[in-house]
């Protein structure tokens, strides 16, 4: 068994979230797999078992990298608003998660000013469904008065992961269900 060295309590904190990630993308190695995913792969594989937060740290590493990435910034916006969709969800009579029904609207539309430009599909991603699907969650939440959560679990969509079978070319469609803030 490997040991890792522990982390200093007084290390910088982006080197916490390093390390988380870097543990992350171990954990989502296939059984017996040389290496693991890249971030880019992890941020689909997480997506996708509806860890937006992951999803989004594991994406952030790779953005960092690459500044001028609208389009790696423009999924991690997505991600984040799914985080709050998730949260509010989770929990929505808590004094801040029962709040971030606007906050997620207004990632979703940072999200769609970042992804648009790169066409309906960039690097293996569907955006023209991915912004079709954030463009309908902004007006359910509008509609509503952001009263309406329109995510839960079982509706929760998915996207390809890049480099798999191109058997979907967009998002699974989410069942109408919408649960009161």
């Amino acid at each position: 068994m490997k040991k890792t060295a522990p982390i200093a309590l007084d290390s910088p904190p982006e080197i916490h979230k390093k390390h988380r990630v870097t543990a992350l993308l171990e954990s989502l190695s296939p059984g017996g797999a040389c290496s693991p995913p890249s971030p880019f792969e992890a941020f689909f594989l997480c997506f996708n078992r509806q860890a937006y937060y992951e999803a989004h740290d594991v994406l952030e590493q790779l953005w960092l990298q690459e500044r001028d990435s609208t389009f790696y910034k423009g999924l991690i916006q997505l991600a984040g608003a799914y985080v709050h969709l998730q949260k509010q969800f989770q929990h929505p009579s808590h004094p801040k998660h029962g709040r971030r029904l606007r906050p997620a609207a207004r990632l979703f539309q940072l999200a769609i000013r970042n992804l648009a430009p790169h066409g309906p599909f960039c690097s293996g991603v569907p955006l023209h469904a991915v912004l079709k699907e954030c463009n309908r969650l902004v007006a359910l939440l509008e509609a509503s008065q952001f009263t309406l959560n329109p995510w839960s679990p079982a509706s929760a969509p998915t996207l390809p992961v890049p480099g798999e079978s191109p058997a979907a070319d967009k998002p699974t469609p989410p069942a109408s269900t919408a649960r009161h803030a």
